[in-house]
């Protein structure tokens, strides 16, 4: 079963990793000291953006790509039960 969840434009829906329940330490953190995950894994692209030309520019990240975005970035949404966060392809920082 896929995602009904359609971006449109140059946004891209991201599936966030999990965040960490130990430090480098050890030490197991409560919910409200975990930090917020900044990679996470695109489910959905949007077709691209339309340039002031009136031409389609290409994504360049597509469904299954790992990758690191900033902590603040997108909107988080749940859908289905699950969280997500839609983002524009420029929030993108890297593809892992």
């Amino acid at each position: 079963m896929g995602l009904n969840l359609k971006p449109l434009a140059d946004r891209v829906v991201v599936e966030p990793a999990p965040a960490e329940d130990k430090s480098a330490g050890g030490i197991i953190l409560p919910d409200t000291a975990q930090e917020k995950p900044q990679q996470g894994t695109v489910v959905a692209a949007g077709p691209g953006k339309v340039s002031d030309s009136g031409s389609l520019i290409k994504m360049t990240v597509k469904k299954g790509d790992k990758v690191l975005y900033g902590k603040y970035s997108g909107s988080e949404v749940a859908f289905d039960g699950t969280d997500y966060i839609i983002m524009r392809e420029s929030d993108i920082l890297a593809v892992l």
